[in-house]
């Protein structure tokens, strides 16, 4: 996990926008400081996510000084985003899902061309699983044996 600087900014008759100064051109915004702070994770996480896939190279973060110190960033507030820098590998699957749900999804997926289908199942199961680790305060573990996985696969047929 990795720490990097967000700048929320306000204009009159605006919503909150977001945007990092480590990472130009990755940008956000959001109607309410809530809803701002969610988009920052969201869009860089995803930036992140895109520039590993390509073989970019990760920036380190800047500090507080330096981009504080640029006068552009004068009048915006600064607040740290955490964000996962190892790329999970994709494991391909075959799954059903209602077709309502899909649907839903697809017409997403079609408004947002940096979305696809896996992406959006895939964080809106960990959004989930995170609301059930609060509320449950439930301990989860992820067995990476091989042995294991074969005999979960074995039950599932």
């Amino acid at each position: 996990m990795a720490n990097y600087i967000a700048l929320l900014r306000k204009e009159s008759k605006s919503d909150y926008g977001v945007d990092f100064p480590d990472f130009p051109g990755c940008i956000t915004a959001g109607k309410t400081l809530e809803e701002a702070k969610d988009m920052a994770q969201e869009a860089l996480q995803g930036h992140i996510d895109i520039m590993a896939e390509y073989g970019e190279d990760i920036p380190e973060a800047s500090t507080l000084e330096k981009i504080m110190g640029d006068p552009d960033n004068k009048d915006a507030v600064a607040f740290l985003v955490e964000v996962r820098l190892t790329k999970v590998r994709a494991k391909r699957i075959n799954i059903t899902f209602p077709q309502d749900v899909l649907q839903v999804v697809d017409s997403y997926v079609a408004d947002h061309p940096n979305e696809n289908r896996s992406k959006v199942l895939a964080e809106a199961t960990r959004k989930h699983m995170k609301t059930l680790r609060s509320l449950k305060k439930a301990k989860f573990k992820v067995k990476s044996s091989s042995k294991t996985i074969k005999k979960k696969e074995k039950a599932t047929r």
